[in-house]
């Protein structure tokens, strides 16, 4: 019995040609939907919260502690960075000297029971010139967010909306507190209101005049 080798396949110039054409079309065909686009945190257009003192600097050197099951570093932009974002865009020094210490004290996100917990805390401090703490002000905020899945981009997604919600609370709450507390230490850059109008008064104790009585004309019947 005589084996023989199965013909070779020839590739013509026309088959070369339609592969050529197939191969991009089956490429795209594999291909997923494309990945959302996280936009990162941009806090530039609130208002700017300038402080009497020569420089601002931050501290952002929290990590989680604990055993709780952490999972801030999945999400886009970290709360860490979310709140560092928001004291280089808002706090402007406008003295010539002392300093303002921004501290990030919290900025996790743990898993518990199905949901994302989340916990924001800062902390500012002035120092004078003498090195001394003169004032500070805290802020702090907390939110919950139910988990839509374990799939990573749901996880995401998730930890994306958590982290901006709670970065809108915390705009709010420490421009608050530092308002409340340190006022004085604030340059306002509103404009001045413009005095009221004058009050138009009237003489009261002028006597008052009765205009005399007229008698209507009489009529002919």
């Amino acid at each position: 019995m005589i084996l023989r080798r199965p013909p070779a396949l020839r590739l013509t110039r026309r088959h070369a040609l339609l592969l050529s054409l197939l191969l991009p079309l089956a490429a795209c065909g594999t291909e997923g939907p494309e990945a959302p686009v996280y936009q990162p945190p941009d806090y530039d257009y609130l208002t700017k919260l300038r402080l009497k003192v020569g420089k601002i600097s931050i501290d952002d050197n929290w990590v989680p502690r604990g055993e709780a099951r952490h999972v801030e570093y999945l999400a886009p932009t970290t709360p860490r960075a979310a709140l560092r974002t928001m004291a280089e865009q808002r706090l402007v020094p406008a003295g010539s000297e002392g300093e303002a210490r921004f501290t990030i004290e919290d900025a996790s996100i743990v898993r518990a029971r199905g949901q994302y917990i989340g916990t924001l805390a800062v902390r500012l401090d002035v120092i004078d010139a003498e090195g001394s703490d003169v004032a500070h002000v805290t802020a702090r905020v907390a939110q919950t967010r139910e988990m839509s899945s374990d799939d990573p981009e749901a996880v995401r997604a998730d930890l994306y909306a958590l982290v901006k919600g709670m970065m809108r609370d915390m705009n709010v709450e420490f421009e608050y507190q530092l308002r409340r507390v340190m006022a004085d230490r604030l340059e306002s850059t509103d404009p001045a209101a413009p005095p009221p109008p004058p009050v138009q008064s009237e003489d009261l104790s002028a006597p008052v005049t009765t205009p005399p009585a007229t008698t209507p004309p009489a009529t002919t019947p």
